[in-house]
Protein backbone atom coordinates (compact mmCIF):
# COMPACT_ATOMS: atom_id res chain seq x y z
CA UNK A 1 0.00 0.00 0.00
CA UNK A 2 2.72 2.45 0.95
CA UNK A 3 4.71 1.72 -2.20
CA UNK A 4 1.71 2.42 -4.38
CA UNK A 5 0.93 5.71 -2.66
CA UNK A 6 4.51 6.99 -2.72
CA UNK A 7 5.07 6.10 -6.35
CA UNK A 8 1.87 7.75 -7.47
CA UNK A 9 2.77 10.94 -5.64
CA UNK A 10 6.15 11.04 -7.38
CA UNK A 11 4.75 11.03 -10.89
CA UNK A 12 2.23 13.83 -10.39
CA UNK A 13 2.95 17.49 -10.12
CA UNK A 14 1.67 18.41 -6.65
CA UNK A 15 -0.44 16.38 -4.26
CA UNK A 16 -2.34 19.54 -3.29
CA UNK A 17 -3.85 19.71 -6.77
CA UNK A 18 -5.36 16.25 -6.51
CA UNK A 19 -9.17 16.04 -6.11
CA UNK A 20 -10.66 14.57 -2.94
CA UNK A 21 -13.54 12.22 -2.30
CA UNK A 22 -16.73 13.48 -0.70
CA UNK A 23 -19.23 11.81 1.60
CA UNK A 24 -21.90 12.74 -0.94
CA UNK A 25 -22.13 10.06 -3.61
CA UNK A 26 -23.34 12.47 -6.31
CA UNK A 27 -20.25 14.63 -5.77
CA UNK A 28 -18.07 11.55 -6.19
CA UNK A 29 -19.93 10.61 -9.38
CA UNK A 30 -19.27 14.10 -10.76
CA UNK A 31 -15.60 13.78 -9.78
CA UNK A 32 -15.34 10.47 -11.64
CA UNK A 33 -17.00 11.99 -14.73
CA UNK A 34 -14.49 14.87 -14.70
CA UNK A 35 -11.43 12.60 -14.34
CA UNK A 36 -12.37 9.60 -16.49
CA UNK A 37 -14.02 9.32 -19.95
CA UNK A 38 -17.45 8.28 -18.67
CA UNK A 39 -19.79 7.91 -21.62
CA UNK A 40 -16.96 8.31 -24.13
CA UNK A 41 -14.91 5.14 -23.72
CA UNK A 42 -16.96 2.03 -24.35
CA UNK A 43 -14.86 -0.18 -22.06
CA UNK A 44 -15.50 1.96 -18.96
CA UNK A 45 -18.22 0.36 -16.81
CA UNK A 46 -20.31 2.46 -14.42
CA UNK A 47 -23.47 1.42 -12.62
CA UNK A 48 -25.65 2.84 -9.89
CA UNK A 49 -27.45 0.40 -7.57
CA UNK A 50 -28.36 -0.11 -3.91
CA UNK A 51 -26.72 -2.08 -1.13
CA UNK A 52 -29.70 -2.49 1.18
CA UNK A 53 -30.99 1.08 1.44
CA UNK A 54 -27.57 2.63 0.78
CA UNK A 55 -26.95 3.98 -2.70
CA UNK A 56 -23.79 2.68 -4.38
CA UNK A 57 -21.79 3.33 -7.55
CA UNK A 58 -19.59 0.85 -9.41
CA UNK A 59 -16.52 1.86 -11.45
CA UNK A 60 -14.47 -0.61 -13.52
CA UNK A 61 -12.95 -1.30 -16.93
CA UNK A 62 -14.49 -4.10 -18.94
CA UNK A 63 -12.01 -6.81 -19.90
CA UNK A 64 -9.68 -6.13 -16.97
CA UNK A 65 -11.94 -7.63 -14.30
CA UNK A 66 -13.57 -11.02 -13.76
CA UNK A 67 -17.24 -10.26 -14.24
CA UNK A 68 -18.40 -13.69 -13.03
CA UNK A 69 -16.78 -13.12 -9.61
CA UNK A 70 -18.19 -9.59 -9.45
CA UNK A 71 -21.64 -10.92 -10.20
CA UNK A 72 -21.46 -13.35 -7.27
CA UNK A 73 -20.14 -10.65 -4.89
CA UNK A 74 -22.86 -8.13 -5.67
CA UNK A 75 -25.54 -10.79 -5.81
CA UNK A 76 -24.72 -11.56 -2.17
CA UNK A 77 -24.62 -7.87 -1.25
CA UNK A 78 -28.12 -7.35 -2.66
CA UNK A 79 -29.60 -10.55 -1.25
CA UNK A 80 -32.15 -9.61 1.49
CA UNK A 81 -31.37 -12.80 3.41
CA UNK A 82 -27.64 -12.00 3.32
CA UNK A 83 -27.85 -8.27 4.04
CA UNK A 84 -29.28 -7.88 7.53
CA UNK A 85 -28.64 -4.16 7.88
CA UNK A 86 -30.81 -1.86 5.78
CA UNK A 87 -28.16 0.83 5.69
CA UNK A 88 -24.37 0.76 5.88
CA UNK A 89 -23.26 2.54 9.07
CA UNK A 90 -19.61 1.50 9.32
CA UNK A 91 -17.95 0.76 6.00
CA UNK A 92 -14.89 -0.94 7.52
CA UNK A 93 -17.00 -3.35 9.56
CA UNK A 94 -19.30 -3.87 6.62
CA UNK A 95 -16.62 -5.07 4.20
CA UNK A 96 -15.07 -7.14 6.99
CA UNK A 97 -18.31 -9.00 7.71
CA UNK A 98 -20.23 -8.92 4.46
CA UNK A 99 -17.62 -9.31 1.70
CA UNK A 100 -16.24 -12.81 1.57
CA UNK A 101 -13.76 -12.04 -1.20
CA UNK A 102 -10.07 -12.19 -0.28
CA UNK A 103 -8.53 -9.12 -1.94
CA UNK A 104 -10.56 -6.12 -0.69
CA UNK A 105 -9.14 -2.77 0.42
CA UNK A 106 -10.56 0.48 1.71
CA UNK A 107 -9.03 3.60 0.10
CA UNK A 108 -9.66 7.29 0.62
CA UNK A 109 -7.21 8.78 -1.92
CA UNK A 110 -8.74 9.46 -5.33
CA UNK A 111 -5.29 9.29 -6.93
CA UNK A 112 -4.73 5.80 -5.55
CA UNK A 113 -8.27 4.67 -6.42
CA UNK A 114 -7.93 5.89 -10.01
CA UNK A 115 -4.59 4.13 -10.44
CA UNK A 116 -6.02 0.86 -9.15
CA UNK A 117 -9.06 1.06 -11.42
CA UNK A 118 -6.80 1.69 -14.43
CA UNK A 119 -4.82 -1.40 -13.44
CA UNK A 120 -7.91 -3.64 -13.31
CA UNK A 121 -9.46 -3.70 -9.80
CA UNK A 122 -13.04 -2.49 -9.28
CA UNK A 123 -14.00 0.52 -7.14
CA UNK A 124 -17.28 0.60 -5.18
CA UNK A 125 -18.45 3.97 -3.81
CA UNK A 126 -21.11 4.12 -1.07
CA UNK A 127 -23.23 7.14 -0.19
CA UNK A 128 -22.19 8.73 3.10
CA UNK A 129 -18.51 7.73 2.96
CA UNK A 130 -15.48 9.58 1.57
CA UNK A 131 -13.90 6.23 0.85
CA UNK A 132 -14.10 3.54 -1.79
CA UNK A 133 -14.02 -0.23 -1.56
CA UNK A 134 -11.43 -1.53 -4.05
CA UNK A 135 -11.96 -5.16 -5.02
CA UNK A 136 -9.04 -6.77 -6.85
CA UNK A 137 -10.71 -9.05 -9.39
CA UNK A 138 -8.34 -8.12 -12.20
CA UNK A 139 -7.53 -10.40 -15.08
CA UNK A 140 -5.35 -9.70 -18.09
CA UNK A 141 -5.54 -11.21 -21.58
CA UNK A 142 -2.30 -13.10 -22.15
CA UNK A 143 -0.79 -15.75 -24.33
CA UNK A 144 0.35 -19.15 -23.14
CA UNK A 145 3.69 -19.55 -21.36
CA UNK A 146 5.36 -21.17 -24.36
CA UNK A 147 9.10 -21.52 -24.91
CA UNK A 148 10.72 -18.35 -26.30
CA UNK A 149 11.87 -18.65 -29.91
CA UNK A 150 15.27 -17.02 -29.32
CA UNK A 151 16.23 -19.23 -26.35
CA UNK A 152 15.17 -22.73 -27.35
CA UNK A 153 16.76 -25.84 -25.90
CA UNK A 154 16.62 -29.47 -27.04
CA UNK A 155 15.83 -30.62 -23.49
CA UNK A 156 14.47 -28.92 -20.41
CA UNK A 157 11.49 -26.76 -19.54
CA UNK A 158 9.27 -25.38 -22.28
CA UNK A 159 7.76 -22.41 -20.47
CA UNK A 160 8.66 -18.77 -20.94
CA UNK A 161 7.82 -15.34 -19.62
CA UNK A 162 4.76 -13.58 -20.99
CA UNK A 163 3.45 -10.01 -21.01
CA UNK A 164 1.68 -10.33 -17.62
CA UNK A 165 4.05 -9.42 -14.78
CA UNK A 166 2.12 -11.38 -12.16
CA UNK A 167 2.37 -14.54 -14.26
CA UNK A 168 6.12 -14.00 -14.59
CA UNK A 169 6.44 -13.58 -10.82
CA UNK A 170 4.52 -16.84 -10.34
CA UNK A 171 6.91 -18.65 -12.70
CA UNK A 172 9.85 -17.48 -10.59
CA UNK A 173 8.12 -18.23 -7.28
CA UNK A 174 7.38 -21.74 -8.49
CA UNK A 175 11.10 -22.39 -8.98
CA UNK A 176 12.50 -20.43 -6.03
CA UNK A 177 10.26 -21.27 -3.04
CA UNK A 178 12.21 -19.16 -0.63
CA UNK A 179 10.71 -16.83 1.99
CA UNK A 180 13.57 -14.47 1.13
CA UNK A 181 12.31 -13.93 -2.43
CA UNK A 182 10.92 -10.39 -2.72
CA UNK A 183 9.13 -8.61 -5.58
CA UNK A 184 9.29 -4.86 -4.93
CA UNK A 185 6.65 -2.99 -6.93
CA UNK A 186 7.14 0.44 -8.53
CA UNK A 187 5.33 2.62 -11.07
CA UNK A 188 7.04 4.32 -14.03
CA UNK A 189 5.51 6.78 -16.49
CA UNK A 190 3.30 9.78 -15.84
CA UNK A 191 0.77 8.63 -18.43
CA UNK A 192 1.31 4.87 -18.69
CA UNK A 193 1.77 4.16 -14.93
CA UNK A 194 3.58 0.97 -15.91
CA UNK A 195 4.15 -1.65 -13.22
CA UNK A 196 7.83 -2.46 -12.63
CA UNK A 197 8.92 -5.17 -10.20
CA UNK A 198 12.42 -5.59 -8.76
CA UNK A 199 13.01 -9.22 -7.76
CA UNK A 200 15.79 -10.34 -5.44
CA UNK A 201 16.72 -12.72 -2.62
CA UNK A 202 17.17 -10.85 0.65
CA UNK A 203 20.02 -13.04 1.89
CA UNK A 204 22.01 -12.93 -1.37
CA UNK A 205 21.47 -9.50 -2.93
CA UNK A 206 23.96 -6.64 -2.64
CA UNK A 207 22.09 -4.07 -0.53
CA UNK A 208 23.85 -1.09 -2.10
CA UNK A 209 23.01 -2.29 -5.63
CA UNK A 210 19.39 -2.87 -4.64
CA UNK A 211 19.07 0.61 -3.17
CA UNK A 212 20.73 2.08 -6.27
CA UNK A 213 18.35 0.45 -8.77
CA UNK A 214 15.26 1.34 -6.74
CA UNK A 215 16.39 4.96 -6.47
CA UNK A 216 16.89 5.12 -10.23
CA UNK A 217 13.45 3.66 -10.94
CA UNK A 218 11.73 5.95 -8.42
CA UNK A 219 13.44 9.05 -9.85
CA UNK A 220 12.40 8.47 -13.47
CA UNK A 221 10.18 11.25 -14.81
CA UNK A 222 8.98 10.11 -18.22
CA UNK A 223 5.68 9.93 -20.02
CA UNK A 224 5.63 6.18 -20.62
CA UNK A 225 7.72 3.08 -21.17
CA UNK A 226 6.98 2.83 -24.89
CA UNK A 227 8.93 -0.36 -25.51
CA UNK A 228 8.61 -1.92 -22.07
CA UNK A 229 11.75 -3.51 -20.68
CA UNK A 230 13.92 -2.18 -23.52
CA UNK A 231 12.94 1.41 -22.75
CA UNK A 232 13.66 0.86 -19.06
CA UNK A 233 17.04 -0.64 -19.91
CA UNK A 234 18.09 2.52 -21.73
CA UNK A 235 16.86 4.64 -18.83
CA UNK A 236 18.79 2.63 -16.25
CA UNK A 237 22.12 2.67 -18.12
CA UNK A 238 23.09 5.43 -20.53
CA UNK A 239 25.65 4.33 -23.07
CA UNK A 240 27.41 6.20 -25.85
CA UNK A 241 26.97 5.64 -29.55
CA UNK A 242 30.31 3.86 -29.87
CA UNK A 243 29.19 1.10 -27.49
CA UNK A 244 27.00 -1.22 -29.61
CA UNK A 245 27.32 -4.21 -27.29
CA UNK A 246 24.44 -4.69 -24.84
CA UNK A 247 24.87 -3.41 -21.29
CA UNK A 248 22.11 -5.49 -19.68
CA UNK A 249 21.41 -9.18 -20.06
CA UNK A 250 17.79 -10.00 -20.89
CA UNK A 251 16.06 -13.37 -20.83
CA UNK A 252 12.61 -14.82 -21.45
CA UNK A 253 13.35 -18.12 -19.70
CA UNK A 254 12.24 -18.60 -16.06
CA UNK A 255 14.93 -21.22 -15.41
CA UNK A 256 17.69 -18.84 -16.53
CA UNK A 257 16.27 -15.97 -14.47
CA UNK A 258 15.97 -18.23 -11.42
CA UNK A 259 19.60 -19.30 -11.69
CA UNK A 260 20.72 -15.66 -11.72
CA UNK A 261 18.49 -14.94 -8.72
CA UNK A 262 20.24 -17.68 -6.75
CA UNK A 263 23.60 -16.12 -7.62
CA UNK A 264 22.62 -12.80 -6.07
CA UNK A 265 21.65 -10.92 -9.22
CA UNK A 266 18.76 -8.46 -9.35
CA UNK A 267 15.89 -9.04 -11.79
CA UNK A 268 13.77 -6.21 -13.15
CA UNK A 269 10.40 -7.10 -14.66
CA UNK A 270 8.18 -4.72 -16.62
CA UNK A 271 4.48 -5.27 -17.15
CA UNK A 272 3.49 -5.84 -20.80
CA UNK A 273 6.98 -7.16 -21.61
CA UNK A 274 8.24 -10.77 -21.58
CA UNK A 275 11.84 -9.62 -21.18
CA UNK A 276 13.43 -9.75 -17.73
CA UNK A 277 16.52 -7.61 -17.07
CA UNK A 278 19.41 -9.24 -15.18
CA UNK A 279 21.67 -6.86 -13.23
CA UNK A 280 24.62 -6.63 -13.20
CA UNK A 281 26.27 -8.47 -16.10
CA UNK A 282 29.54 -8.89 -17.99
CA UNK A 283 30.36 -9.70 -21.61
CA UNK A 284 30.82 -13.42 -20.90
CA UNK A 285 27.22 -13.84 -19.78
CA UNK A 286 26.02 -13.18 -23.35
CA UNK A 287 27.78 -16.31 -24.53
CA UNK A 288 26.07 -18.57 -21.98
CA UNK A 289 23.23 -20.91 -22.90
CA UNK A 290 20.88 -23.03 -20.77
CA UNK A 291 21.50 -25.83 -23.27
CA UNK A 292 24.88 -26.43 -21.57
CA UNK A 293 23.17 -27.51 -18.35
CA UNK A 294 20.70 -29.85 -20.04
CA UNK A 295 23.62 -31.94 -21.34
CA UNK A 296 26.39 -33.82 -19.57
CA UNK A 297 29.27 -31.68 -18.24
CA UNK A 298 31.68 -32.90 -20.95
CA UNK A 299 29.27 -32.30 -23.82
CA UNK A 300 28.15 -28.98 -22.35
CA UNK A 301 31.78 -27.85 -22.04
CA UNK A 302 32.48 -28.80 -25.65
CA UNK A 303 29.59 -26.78 -27.05
CA UNK A 304 30.40 -23.88 -24.74
CA UNK A 305 33.95 -23.75 -26.09
CA UNK A 306 32.60 -23.97 -29.64
CA UNK A 307 30.35 -21.02 -28.89
CA UNK A 308 33.25 -19.01 -27.48
CA UNK A 309 35.24 -19.78 -30.63
CA UNK A 310 32.35 -18.51 -32.76
CA UNK A 311 32.77 -14.99 -31.33
CA UNK A 312 36.19 -14.30 -32.94
CA UNK A 313 35.15 -16.24 -36.04
CA UNK A 314 32.07 -14.07 -36.49
CA UNK A 315 34.08 -10.90 -35.91
CA UNK A 316 37.38 -11.59 -37.68
CA UNK A 317 36.91 -14.16 -40.46
CA UNK A 318 35.59 -11.86 -43.20
CA UNK A 319 37.83 -8.85 -42.34
CA UNK A 320 40.93 -11.10 -42.20
CA UNK A 321 39.97 -12.70 -45.51
CA UNK A 322 39.55 -9.23 -47.04
CA UNK A 323 42.89 -8.09 -45.62
CA UNK A 324 44.84 -11.02 -47.03
CA UNK A 325 43.00 -11.21 -50.37
CA UNK A 326 43.02 -7.47 -51.13
CA UNK A 327 46.34 -6.35 -49.68
CA UNK A 328 48.45 -9.54 -49.59
CA UNK A 329 47.35 -11.44 -52.75
CA UNK A 330 50.52 -13.54 -52.84
CA UNK A 331 49.65 -14.99 -49.45
CA UNK A 332 46.08 -15.65 -50.56
CA UNK A 333 47.38 -17.61 -53.58
CA UNK A 334 49.99 -19.47 -51.53
CA UNK A 335 47.44 -20.45 -48.89
CA UNK A 336 44.80 -21.21 -51.54
CA UNK A 337 42.28 -18.94 -49.91
CA UNK A 338 40.81 -17.99 -53.29
CA UNK A 339 41.58 -17.74 -57.00
CA UNK A 340 43.32 -14.37 -57.34
CA UNK A 341 43.48 -14.39 -61.13
CA UNK A 342 42.02 -11.10 -62.37
CA UNK A 343 41.03 -10.12 -58.82
CA UNK A 344 41.76 -6.58 -57.67
CA UNK A 345 41.50 -5.07 -54.20
CA UNK A 346 38.53 -2.76 -55.04
CA UNK A 347 36.62 -5.64 -56.65
CA UNK A 348 37.16 -7.96 -53.69
CA UNK A 349 36.11 -5.16 -51.32
CA UNK A 350 32.92 -4.68 -53.32
CA UNK A 351 32.23 -8.44 -53.29
CA UNK A 352 32.64 -8.67 -49.52
CA UNK A 353 30.49 -5.63 -48.74
CA UNK A 354 27.77 -6.78 -51.17
CA UNK A 355 27.55 -10.21 -49.57
CA UNK A 356 27.63 -8.67 -46.09
CA UNK A 357 24.65 -6.51 -47.03
CA UNK A 358 22.78 -9.45 -48.58
CA UNK A 359 23.35 -11.61 -45.49
CA UNK A 360 22.16 -8.85 -43.17
CA UNK A 361 19.10 -8.41 -45.35
CA UNK A 362 18.48 -12.15 -45.23
CA UNK A 363 18.78 -12.27 -41.42
CA UNK A 364 16.52 -9.28 -40.95
CA UNK A 365 13.89 -10.56 -43.38
CA UNK A 366 13.87 -14.09 -41.98
CA UNK A 367 13.50 -12.77 -38.42
CA UNK A 368 10.38 -10.78 -39.36
CA UNK A 369 8.88 -13.28 -41.79
CA UNK A 370 6.09 -15.65 -40.83
CA UNK A 371 7.05 -19.28 -40.33
CA UNK A 372 4.83 -20.09 -43.30
CA UNK A 373 7.32 -18.39 -45.64
CA UNK A 374 10.58 -18.97 -43.76
CA UNK A 375 11.35 -22.19 -45.64
CA UNK A 376 10.78 -20.58 -49.02
CA UNK A 377 12.89 -17.60 -47.96
CA UNK A 378 15.79 -19.89 -47.02
CA UNK A 379 15.67 -21.63 -50.41
CA UNK A 380 15.49 -18.34 -52.33
CA UNK A 381 18.35 -16.78 -50.35
CA UNK A 382 20.56 -19.86 -50.27
CA UNK A 383 20.19 -21.07 -53.86
CA UNK A 384 18.89 -18.42 -56.21
CA UNK A 385 20.51 -15.29 -54.77
CA UNK A 386 23.89 -16.96 -54.24
CA UNK A 387 23.97 -18.48 -57.73
CA UNK A 388 22.82 -15.29 -59.44
CA UNK A 389 25.32 -13.18 -57.44
CA UNK A 390 28.18 -15.31 -58.76
CA UNK A 391 26.93 -15.18 -62.36
CA UNK A 392 26.48 -11.41 -62.20
CA UNK A 393 29.98 -11.12 -60.73
CA UNK A 394 28.69 -9.54 -57.54
CA UNK A 395 30.49 -12.21 -55.57
CA UNK A 396 32.70 -15.26 -55.89
CA UNK A 397 32.27 -18.77 -54.57
CA UNK A 398 35.02 -18.19 -52.03
CA UNK A 399 33.40 -15.02 -50.69
CA UNK A 400 30.08 -16.83 -50.35
CA UNK A 401 31.79 -19.68 -48.49
CA UNK A 402 33.48 -17.46 -45.90
CA UNK A 403 30.33 -15.39 -45.53
CA UNK A 404 28.30 -18.54 -44.86
CA UNK A 405 30.73 -19.60 -42.11
CA UNK A 406 30.49 -16.12 -40.61
CA UNK A 407 26.70 -16.34 -40.66
CA UNK A 408 26.68 -19.75 -38.96
CA UNK A 409 29.11 -18.56 -36.30
CA UNK A 410 26.97 -15.49 -35.68
CA UNK A 411 23.76 -17.49 -35.35
CA UNK A 412 25.34 -19.71 -32.70
CA UNK A 413 25.31 -16.74 -30.30
CA UNK A 414 22.01 -16.96 -28.46
CA UNK A 415 21.73 -13.29 -27.44
CA UNK A 416 20.49 -11.25 -30.41
CA UNK A 417 21.71 -7.94 -28.98
CA UNK A 418 25.24 -9.27 -28.57
CA UNK A 419 25.09 -10.77 -32.06
CA UNK A 420 24.05 -7.44 -33.57
CA UNK A 421 26.86 -5.64 -31.75
CA UNK A 422 29.41 -8.08 -33.18
CA UNK A 423 27.91 -7.48 -36.64
CA UNK A 424 28.46 -3.71 -36.36
CA UNK A 425 32.03 -4.28 -35.19
CA UNK A 426 32.59 -6.56 -38.22
CA UNK A 427 31.25 -3.94 -40.66
CA UNK A 428 33.53 -1.31 -39.11
CA UNK A 429 36.50 -3.64 -39.44
CA UNK A 430 35.63 -4.40 -43.09
CA UNK A 431 35.39 -0.71 -43.96
CA UNK A 432 38.68 0.36 -42.39
CA UNK A 433 40.44 -2.72 -43.81
CA UNK A 434 39.08 -2.07 -47.30
CA UNK A 435 40.18 1.56 -47.32
CA UNK A 436 43.45 1.49 -45.36
CA UNK A 437 44.68 -2.09 -45.38
CA UNK A 438 46.73 -3.45 -42.49
CA UNK A 439 46.95 -0.12 -40.58
CA UNK A 440 43.16 0.22 -40.84
CA UNK A 441 42.71 -3.39 -39.69
CA UNK A 442 44.88 -2.86 -36.60
CA UNK A 443 43.28 0.50 -35.78
CA UNK A 444 39.85 -1.10 -36.14
CA UNK A 445 40.80 -3.86 -33.69
CA UNK A 446 42.03 -1.23 -31.24
CA UNK A 447 38.80 0.76 -31.58
CA UNK A 448 36.75 -2.40 -30.97
CA UNK A 449 38.78 -3.22 -27.86
CA UNK A 450 38.34 0.32 -26.49
CA UNK A 451 34.61 0.26 -27.23
CA UNK A 452 34.22 -3.10 -25.48
CA UNK A 453 36.28 -2.11 -22.45
CA UNK A 454 34.37 1.17 -22.00
CA UNK A 455 30.91 -0.38 -22.30
CA UNK A 456 29.05 0.79 -19.17
CA UNK A 457 27.47 -1.69 -16.77
CA UNK A 458 25.05 -1.28 -13.90
CA UNK A 459 26.74 -0.60 -10.59
CA UNK A 460 30.13 0.20 -12.10
CA UNK A 461 31.27 -3.40 -12.56
CA UNK A 462 33.88 -4.38 -15.12
CA UNK A 463 32.37 -5.40 -18.46
CA UNK A 464 35.39 -7.66 -19.11
CA UNK A 465 35.28 -9.51 -15.79
CA UNK A 466 36.74 -12.07 -15.03
CA UNK A 467 39.49 -11.16 -17.50
CA UNK A 468 39.77 -7.71 -15.95
CA UNK A 469 40.14 -7.75 -13.03
CA UNK A 470 41.45 -11.26 -13.50
CA UNK A 471 39.75 -14.06 -11.57
CA UNK A 472 41.10 -17.50 -12.43
CA UNK A 473 38.35 -19.47 -10.70
CA UNK A 474 35.54 -17.45 -12.24
CA UNK A 475 37.10 -17.68 -15.71
CA UNK A 476 37.38 -21.43 -15.38
CA UNK A 477 33.69 -21.68 -14.43
CA UNK A 478 32.74 -19.59 -17.47
CA UNK A 479 34.84 -21.62 -19.91
CA UNK A 480 34.05 -25.06 -18.54
CA UNK A 481 30.64 -26.41 -17.57
CA UNK A 482 30.94 -27.58 -13.95
CA UNK A 483 29.01 -30.56 -12.56
CA UNK A 484 25.93 -29.59 -10.59
CA UNK A 485 27.39 -30.31 -7.09
CA UNK A 486 30.25 -27.90 -7.77
CA UNK A 487 28.14 -25.21 -9.39
CA UNK A 488 25.80 -24.41 -6.51
CA UNK A 489 25.16 -20.71 -5.74
CA UNK A 490 26.93 -20.97 -2.36
CA UNK A 491 30.25 -21.00 -4.21
CA UNK A 492 29.60 -17.82 -6.20
CA UNK A 493 32.57 -15.47 -6.38
CA UNK A 494 32.80 -11.68 -6.37
CA UNK A 495 31.65 -9.66 -9.33
CA UNK A 496 34.77 -7.58 -10.02
CA UNK A 497 33.63 -4.18 -8.76
CA UNK A 498 35.52 -1.30 -10.40
CA UNK A 499 36.88 1.31 -7.99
Amino acid sequence: MSTSTNQTTNVNSTPANQPHLSKNLQDNIQLIASQLPVGLSYDLITREFYVGDTKAYLLAFNGLCKTDILQRIFSDLQNPMYVEDATVENIANYIGHKMGYISVQLMDSWEEIQLNVLCGPVALFLDGFAQAVVIDVRTYPTRSIEEPDMERVTKGSRDGFVEAMLTNANLLRRRVRSPKLVFSRHFVGEESQTDVAVAYLQDKVDASLLEHIEQIIDSLHITSLTMGAKSLEELIISKRWWNPLPCVLTTERPDVASSYLMEGHILVMVDNSPLVLVLPCSIFQFSQSPEDYYKSPLVGTYFRLVRFLCIPVSLLLMPTFLLIGAHFPELASAWQLMDMEGMTAPRLFFYVMAIEFILDLFQYSSALTSNVYSGALSIVSGLIIGEVAVKLQWATTEVLFYAAITLLASLSLSDSGFRDGIRLFRILLLLVTGFWGLPGYLCGLLAILISTATTPTFGGFSYLWPLFPFNKKALGRLLFRSPTPKAQPSTVWGRGKMK
